[in-house]
Parts: C-alpha cells; structure tokens; sequence
C-alpha cells in the first residue's frame, strides 16, 4: 500500500484539494444551484414521462435519489462524478504509460475548472452525461485488445449517455471508426452497436407510447430552427405556406437563439404548446430549406460558434442572463413561483439556495482566475491532433479515439443547435487524455529520432 500511495501521491495529492474545493461549494451554496431547465427535469422526476424538450436520463437519476428527499444528496452525487471523470482521465493516462506527473495534469482540468464544479452544482444533466462518456472512453482504451465484454460495456454507456443527452447517440460512429480503424472482429463492433442501440431503442419505444411520435424527443426541429434563425433570410428562402409565419422580422445582426424561448418567437404566433409536434416538423422543415437555401451562411455560423470554444477569456454568451447562471453569484437565485412546489415536494425544504460567506466569497474570487481559457483549450485539441499526425501509419493510434469524440462534441452543438458553454465541457475530459497520451506518443517519436 505504501508503495502504490508513493507512485500516485501527485495525484492524491491534486484529488483532495480537488474533493475539498467540492466542499467549499457544497458548503458555500447550500444546497444546489438552479438553471432554467433544472425545474423540467425535477417535474419529470416527480412523474416520470418521456420528455418532448429533451430526453428524460437525467430525471430517472433525480427520480431514483428522490425517496431521500435531499438535493445535497443529487448535488453530492454529481460531485463526485466530476471527481470520477478526474480519475478516469488520471488512470486511463497512466493505463497507457504516461508519467504521474503528465497524468496528472491531464485530470486537474477535471479536478480544478471553476465552472465545471460550478457546472456539477446545478440541478442539471450536463455531469452526468460527461461521466458517462468519460467512462466509454476509458472502458475502451483500458486493454489494448477490444473484447466483445469491453464492446458491450462501451456500446452501453453511449447508450445510456444518448437517453441523457441525444448529442452522444453520434458518439457511436466515432467509436465504430475507431474500432474498424484497428481492424477489430465484426462481432466486437456489432456487439458494441447492439449495447448502444439497445437501451435506445427501449427509450424511443417509451417515447413512442407516450408522445405518439417516433423519436428520443420532440424538438430536434425547433432546435435546428434556432440553430438558423440568427442568419435567415426570407428573400431567398421564399417558405411556403405557414413556414412563412417563422421568418423573423428583427434584423439579422440581432438574432440568437434564445430568441425560441422569448415570448416574440413566431413560434409564439402558432396555436397550441410551443413544443408540439407539428411545430417541430414546420420548423425543421423551415431549417432545412434555409440550410440549403443559405449553405454558406449556415457553415459560416457553425465556424464561428465552434471557434468560440477557443476564445481569449470568457465573455458571457449567449446572453448576460444565461451566462449568469454559469457563475458563483453573491445573491441566491430563487425558483420561479410556477417551480416552487416542484422544487419543495422534491427537497422537502426550502427552495432558494443558500449563500454562505465566507465560502460564496472564496469561490467567486476562485472562479475568476482559475479555469481553462479557451486558448488552452484549443492548445489542448492540438497537441492530440499533433500526436495523431505522428501515429499516421496506425491510424492515429489509441488518442484518435478520445480526441474523436473531444471534437464531435465540440462541433454537433454548433451544427445543431448553438454553441453553449456547458456543452463544451463534457468534451475536456476526453481532450485531455488525448493530450495525454499524445504527448507520450510525441515524446517517443523525439527518442526514437534523437538515437
């Protein structure tokens, strides 16, 4: 024991500072943090449907923790994912023969990151879905040979992370790549696509039977409409019939896509729920032909979304509002009173956050200087690409897997919905074991040449 302690006491070390940071919050907002989506996942909670917004995963988890009626209790579990994901990048890294300090530093993103503690204290789905993913990765990559066992337990947690989030459904062709990239047996990447599809296909089925439409949600439509509304042009689009109802009068410059959740959304102007299932189709219908209508704007749009994850600094976007929610704030945010008995029957207390000095304060201070700058991101993604490029003969060797998924997941919110930061960071974690182990790659490539 004295042994393996010494080996990975940099790392031991980093994990309690980064279990007592995660103490600090829990005590300094007690005891969650609020989003405008968590008080729709806390109904679902109460009585579990498939959601029309967004896929009903992460309600089943506040479902199956509600018996104890503690939101310290959902925050604590999600603080420990992101501690989880920590050493998975930590383990992974070291698995594959990188040095504790290099394993290290590629988990303290994980461990340190402001707002991805920040992120693990809101009442939302985003942590789960990035311990799911981390956790594919690792299974993955933890033997060098892929057996059916790992395929299936791989294919399982993308399945799982797809019911959470449907941007990791994609997630299984980047794995599938990889796995026919390694020329790995037929049975191993059909064994891992049947994990993966299966526990959605069971979702789609319980979403059928509730919303009598065939999907994981009703709203990838509307979600698309925002992606394009912000560049639209109804001059050349030329919609027919209702799709008409849906140009956006503003001028170009001013259009985000929050504009869906305003009371000015044309969609507003459509009878029944802003989410039905005709509107939905009309939208979809309304971004596709602007899609092809506007195809440099809509790749232009996605460009500059995408780059805005390897920005200098951190500017609030989409929107101040929404940027605020993504912070240490010195005041509590109080649930809306439509929330309120949802937010009560759930935690059997009471429904505003607690603010606690001198902790809140420590945090806000801490929030402001340590966090990974989009610029280091961006370094981060390329020392991955860097070590792939070194291992062209193999295909990239074993770092193009998670820096596959590092970039799927960086791109598919952009393309289609919008970026956001706290879609980005569920993609850290697997960017950084790609760093990790193509550095380790590039290291040996210098050794190789230098003798």
């Amino acid at each position: 024991m004295r042994s393996q302690i010494a080996a990975h006491r940099v790392f031991l070390v980093a994990f309690v500072c980064g279990a007592t940071l995660r103490v600090v919050v829990m005590l300094g907002y007690r005891w969650q943090m609020w989003f405008p989506d968590s008080y729709g996942y806390l109904t679902t909670a109460r009585h579990p449907v498939a959601g029309v917004i967004r896929p009903s995963g992460y309600p089943l988890l506040l479902w199956s923790l509600r018996p104890l009626h503690s939101f310290a209790l959902v925050t604590g579990v999600q603080h420990a994912m992101g501690l989880g994901i920590g050493v998975m990048v930590y383990a992974l890294s070291r698995r594959n023969h990188v040095p504790a300090w290099g394993a290290t530093l590629a988990a303290a993103p994980m461990l340190f990151d402001a707002y991805e503690v920040q992120l693990e204290h809101l009442v939302m789905s985003d942590t789960l879905f990035g311990f799911l993913i981390a956790g594919a990765v690792t299974v993955m990559l933890w033997r060098y040979e892929v057996t059916p066992w790992s395929s299936m337990a791989t294919g399982a947690l993308l399945g799982l992370a797809a019911v959470v989030r449907t941007v990791g459904l994609p997630l299984l062709a980047v794995f599938v790549v990889f796995l026919l990239a390694r020329r790995v047996a037929w049975r191993s990447v059909a064994v891992a696509a049947a994990a993966c599809l299966l526990p959605v296909a069971a979702y789609a089925g319980w979403f059928t039977a509730g919303q009598h439409q065939f999907g994981l949600n009703g709203s990838t439509g509307i979600f698309l409409y925002s992606r394009t509304m912000s560049f639209a042009d109804c001059a050349r689009i030329r919609p027919p019939g209702q799709e008409r109802l849906l140009c956006v009068p503003t001028p170009q410059g001013t259009r985000t896509a929050s504009l869906i959740w305003s009371d000015l959304s044309p969609l507003r102007l459509l009878p029944g729920a802003r989410f039905a299932s005709y509107k939905d189709r009309l939208a979809g219908d309304f971004a596709l032909r602007t899609i092809q209508a506007q195809p440099l704007d809509y790749l232009s749009a996605v460009g500059t979304d995408v780059a805005r994850t390897f920005q200098v600094g951190h500017p609030a976007f989409p929107d101040p509002q929404t940027y605020r929610y993504y912070l240490f704030r010195p005041y509590a945010v109080a649930p809306p009173m439509n929330a309120v008995r949802t937010v009560r029957s759930y935690g059997h207390g009471p429904a505003e956050t607690r603010v606690v000095q001198p902790y809140a304060g420590v945090l806000r201070t801490y929030q402001r200087y340590v966090y990974v700058p989009g610029v280091l991101f961006g370094l981060i993604m390329v020392v991955g690409l860097a070590g792939i490029i070194t291992r062209w003969r193999r295909l990239g060797g074993r770092a193009s897997l998670p820096w596959g998924v590092a970039l799927a997941l960086i791109v598919i919110p952009p393309v289609t919905a919008g970026f956001d930061y706290r879609y980005v960071l569920p993609a850290l974690a697997p960017a950084c074991v790609a760093a990790a182990l193509a550095a380790r790659d590039l290291r040996s490539a210098s050794t190789a040449s230098g003798s």
